[in-house]
């Protein structure tokens, strides 16, 4: 590794064989022994070829041969037991770090999953760490192995003929600079092999889940083209990257060659002017093929490294992104919200630096218990203003608090658990409906669900389906309605039952029957606890405690509906257009 960053990255690879210390030592273990086994073969062939055969010696020649075979009995248990417990490790690892990454992307903030593609974040935790587990397995035992058979044979080599022994391993540090020389090149043609891996994915996420859209446009050609065009950059990177591997595989190949040759050659001219004998030389030629094998392990492992490597620094990379949003260190809990008043006092906000300012000096008093209401159009921060009581970010100036106290003093975890959500887009996972209602309280009882669903009037749909609760929605819900979707997320806030409940365009996708059903079912759900509901439909708000008309720059009108209606202001101008027809000024 050349850089500090990357020296970094390799001290952070090698801690995540900590936990599987034991297994690993029996691995490096069992390989080492291996390595012994293997060195020991051509010490007995020499003494075959020097003195069993031409003294005719059977019974030398019988031992010599019963020992190597019960020595490769043993080898055999060895060998078993590196090839399966050693992948087992690497696919530990590759779990660990699975697990690690996946629980540090749920403490990341909102604003980084605006930023990273899906299917960038998929191809990190799947395709990168599957080339890790192969890394993990082998790193350390490629390189222990080949350690010790190079450095073995060479000690055994040295008694054997010095200056030969000398030109052999000239050759073998040649290798070993080539070698270095190219991981560089490897290194730059993986990681961008990695990276036009995950544009890919990212490219097919989005075709799959858009899948609708476009079919009823008739872009499939479109779609078509845009994966081609990723399609063939993928392509493209792994051409690069077999030119580097195939200019590395011709090189050392030449290499390995020529040191076979040099053996050969050099080898018999010294048996020739009788320095060596024969056995020395069969001894010689088994030993340097002994010494071929860890040097082959070595130009492959260098391969697989790069790779490897290439994924395990993508994967550093989301492991090193800090979460914008997190407790402080004395956060406390927050307890005893329903009887909480919120506040925004002079808040300031804007998504980006240097860009419009989505609040400028905005400040609210909502009551505990009560039902407030957000209305104007879009872009002037009504969304927003949930999103900064939720903490998905934090404002920029100012400070909104709950019971006196700023968001930021709470617990993260606990601030949340006190807030519901029930939004415009709805967020439904596969599975069956059951499973979605409930994870609005995983620990909820069956009777509960079925109270939440009857109570966000969804019930007598689910019983009329074949499987019932158990019917499974599809990919995102396609199975359901955008009605039922949204009724289905209903459920799930009165599942939580949360002292501070957030509507956000609630009923936007529900028909005129069905909404109007289901009014009855917000208005119980929003009694005892405080409410902000956020609409464009003003018949969902009527009932509200207050009214607050926002516009671009920031609170216009405040009141109930009918002291808004008697101003014969904004809202009032809003309110004649839903439902006599006329245009607002």
């Amino acid at each position: 590794m050349g850089t500090a960053k990357e020296k970094s990255n390799l001290h952070r690879f090698i801690q995540y064989y900590k936990p599987h210390k034991k297994v690993l030592f029996f691995d490096l273990l069992f390989a080492f022994l291996m390595s012994m086994i293997d060195l020991v073969f051509p010490v007995f062939s020499k003494e075959i070829v020097n003195v069993s055969i031409p003294s005719g010696n059977i019974q030398s020649l019988l031992n010599l041969s019963f020992v190597m075979i019960g020595l490769y009995i043993v080898r055999s248990f060895f060998a078993y037991y590196v090839g399966y417990w050693g992948h087992v490790m690497g696919a530990r690892i590759e779990y660990d770090m699975r697990k690690t990454l996946f629980n540090h992307l749920q403490t990341l903030s909102y604003r980084f999953f605006t930023e990273m593609k899906t299917g960038q974040i998929m191809s990190r935790l799947v395709g990168d760490l599957r080339e890790i587990s192969e890394v993990s397995h082998h790193a350390p035992e490629d390189l222990f192995i080949s350690s010790v058979m190079i450095l073995g044979s060479f000690f055994i080599l040295i008694f054997i003929n010095v200056p030969l022994t000398i030109v052999v391993y000239i050759i073998v540090a040649v290798l070993a600079f080539f070698a270095v020389q190219q991981r560089r090149a490897m290194r730059s043609s993986f990681r961008n092999v990695r990276k036009r891996h995950a544009e890919i994915n990212e490219q097919l996420e989005t075709s799959i889940s858009g899948i609708q859209l476009t079919q009823s446009l008739s872009n499939e050609d479109l779609e078509i083209e845009k994966f081609d065009d990723v399609n063939t950059e993928y392509r493209e990177s792994w051409k690069t990257a077999y030119r580097v591997l195939g200019s590395f595989q011709a090189g050392t190949g030449f290499l390995t060659g020529l040191l076979n040759v040099t053996v050969l050659g050099f080898g018999g001219f010294f048996v020739f002017k009788q320095i060596i004998t024969m056995g020395d030389l069969v001894m010689y030629l088994l030993f340097s093929n002994i010494m071929m094998q860890p040097i082959r392990r070595l130009i492959q492992f260098v391969q697989q490294f790069e790779s490897g490597i290439a994924g395990f620094n993508r994967f550093c990379e989301i492991m090193d992104e800090k979460p914008e949003i997190t407790d402080k260190p004395h956060a406390i809990e927050l307890q005893n919200a329903h009887d909480a008043d919120i506040d925004f006092t002079d808040v300031d906000f804007c998504y980006e630096k240097d860009t419009h300012q989505v609040l400028n000096h905005f400040s609210l008093h909502i009551p505990s218990g009560e039902t407030l209401a957000l209305v104007g159009p879009s872009g002037v921060g009504k969304t927003t203003i949930s999103n900064l009581l939720l903490r998905f970010y934090d404002v920029n100036d100012g400070v909104i608090t709950i019971k006196n106290t700023p968001i930021q003093d709470y617990k993260l975890k606990s601030l949340r658990e006190n807030i519901g959500i029930v939004q415009q887009d709805v967020i439904v996972f596969w599975g069956s409906i059951f499973e979605n209602i409930l994870y609005g309280k995983p620990d909820a009882t069956h009777e509960e669900v079925l109270q939440a669903a009857k109570r966000a009037n969804i019930h007598e749909f689910i019983q009329s389906l074949p499987h019932g609760y158990d019917t499974y929605v599809g990919e995102r819900g396609v199975k359901l309605s955008g009605g039922q979707k949204q009724r289905l997320s209903i459920a799930r806030a009165f599942l939580k039952n949360p002292p501070i409940l957030i509507l956000d365009e609630a009923t936007s996708s529900l028909d005129t029957v069905t909404e109007a059903m289901i009014q009855s079912s917000i208005h119980l759900l929003s009694k005892k606890r405080t409410t902000i509901i956020i609409a464009h439909r003003l018949s969902t708000i009527q009932h509200a405690h207050k009214i607050v008309v926002m516009t671009d720059e920031g609170i216009e009108e405040m009141g109930t509906h009918n002291e808004l209606l008697a101003k014969k202001g904004r809202y009032y101008s809003l309110y004649n257009a839903q439902y006599k027809g006329y245009i607002p000024s």
